[in-house]
């Protein structure tokens, strides 16, 4: 399936006063220290999300990557550090402030039994209502353009549970879109689709980020993650080893050094970005 259009103007420009006086990056961390229990998994760590940037972030098994999009999104408090979101330390922002800034597709998302297409990306307005405000028309908008940017409105009545796991992807990431937030953040968005989905879903959220939004994914594949993102950020141990453009940054000494693995990195003859060969370590 085909991408649609790209997301309503709506969507790029979800952003308060506050929003516009903030002077530098969006969204950043300072001195992260992040822990589970006795266990350490980020430490002292500095980042900084480039606005308006398709950031990805790389790095090998149990390293960190999923537990700093938790922290990044909120879910997760820190040890010591700061997650600071629009000039702002993210845990002094009340919850539907942060629902309004910020969208987030988690790992193991759930859908409940029953639920169709259309009342899922419904759930993507939550943090738009007050409590004396009724369903608008602008929700009925919001809603519309999330599913038709995701190429799932043909689908609007079918329930979840139905579709294939690219669709239910798509229509995951319409929920995130119907928040109409400026800033996405998704943990592993391809993870257990195939190929063909893989691309579905990695083209869809390029389109996003066209359209406006400051996209940062979780991903395991380093080719993708070259293809699209405009910012890579390589961690290893719970510490950032290289940020940067993947021209600059994805390098095979960089990938022998955190992946372990022996490679070659060539232009890729598409794109022109890096592309990771593995090295033949087969014994003959």
């Amino acid at each position: 399936m085909t991408p649609k259009t790209t997301p309503p103007a709506t969507a790029a420009d979800a952003r308060t006063a506050d929003d516009r006086d903030t002077d530098g990056p969006r969204l950043l961390a300072r001195g992260l220290t992040l822990r589970y229990g006795d266990r350490t998994v980020v430490e002292e760590l500095d980042l900084v999300v480039p606005p308006g940037s398709f950031t990805v972030v790389l790095g090998p098994n149990a390293c960190g990557k999923s537990t700093l999009l938790r922290a990044l999104s909120r879910l997760l408090a820190p040890t010591a550090g700061t997650v600071v979101l629009d000039g702002r330390d993210i845990h002094t922002r009340p919850p539907k402030d942060v629902a309004r800034r910020l969208g987030l597709l988690p790992q193991t998302a759930t859908a409940p039994d029953g639920i169709t297409v259309a009342e899922l990306a419904s759930r993507g307005r939550y943090a738009h209502r007050r409590a004396l405000r009724q369903w608008s028309p602008e929700d009925d908008e919001a809603v519309a353009g999330a599913l038709a940017a995701t190429g799932v409105a043909d689908l609007a009545a079918r329930p979840v549970a139905e579709l294939s796991g690219g669709q239910r992807q798509r229509v995951w990431i319409a929920m995130v879109l119907a928040q109409e937030t400026p800033l996405v953040l998704l943990d592993e968005p391809t993870t257990y689709l195939d190929v063909a989905y893989q691309i579905e879903v990695m083209n869809l959220l390029h389109e996003l980020n066209r359209a406006g939004r400051t996209v940062v994914a979780v991903l395991h594949d380093l080719n993708h993650a070259a293809r699209y993102a405009s910012h890579l950020v390589v961690m290893r141990d719970g510490r950032i080893e290289a940020a940067g453009p993947p021209a600059r940054t994805l390098t095979s000494e960089l990938v022998d050094r955190v992946f372990g693995l022996p490679n070659v990195v060539i232009p890729d003859p598409v794109t022109g970005t890096p592309l990771v060969v593995p090295a033949d370590t087969r014994t003959r």
